[in-house]
């Protein structure tokens, strides 16, 4: 298969400054859908749509105020609808993005109702590092989107479950995952810069 009929995935530790003045000069391959995963700031948001124009997803919306930035910037580019995914903190960690288990409902509601210019696609998460709490993470995420898909009166079906990476991705297939994210598997591990 070729490398342009998978969809590139482009993650918020990547998302410098360097990287989008290097998207703003380089013509991308147009064939490839790309997504985001991770973090995104909303000074980032006109960055990321102007560079990326065949941007199709973003993985991480969580909350209003970042979901209504991609809104208006998507309408203000003038692009089709771009698919969301609330990110959902099923671990409790502090240090991890996402909404609460109990404010998914709310937050996928406003997403599919309040902002004409995306489009609800289903939810994401990101369990602990040590995948201790994996079985419960991805209980919790099916739990939430249970409920998501009986607030906007559609089957679970037309609700995607991000969940599940290098891994835990077998586990997250078994329970339910209809996207996995296993970059270190295809790819190798991360190489961190060291601390000085």
């Amino acid at each position: 298969m070729p490398a342009t009929d998978l969809s590139a995935k482009i993650t918020s530790r990547s998302l410098s400054r360097k990287l989008l003045r290097w998207l703003l000069k380089v013509q991308l391959p147009e064939d490839i859908e790309w997504s985001f995963i991770g973090n995104l700031q909303s000074n980032k948001v006109k960055p990321l749509l102007a560079g990326v124009p065949n941007l199709a997803t973003v993985e991480s919306v969580d909350d209003k105020k970042i979901a209504d930035r991609l809104d208006r910037m998507v309408a203000s580019i003038g692009r089709k609808p771009l698919k969301i995914y609330v990110q959902v903190n099923t671990s409790g960690e502090e240090s991890k993005y996402g909404v609460e288990p109990s404010g998914c409902v709310e937050l996928a509601k406003y997403v599919s109702q309040d902002c004409p210019n995306l489009e609800f696609r289903g939810l994401m998460t990101i369990g602990m590092p040590d995948y201790t709490s994996t079985p419960e993470n991805f209980k919790t995420l099916a739990k939430c989107r249970s409920e998501v898909c009986e607030a906007l009166g559609i089957p679970e079906e037309q609700c995607e479950l991000s969940m599940g990476m290098s891994g835990d991705f077998e586990l997250a297939i078994e329970m339910g995952s209809t996207n996995v994210r296993i970059g270190s598997t295809i790819f190798g591990a991360r190489e961190y810069p060291k601390k000085n």
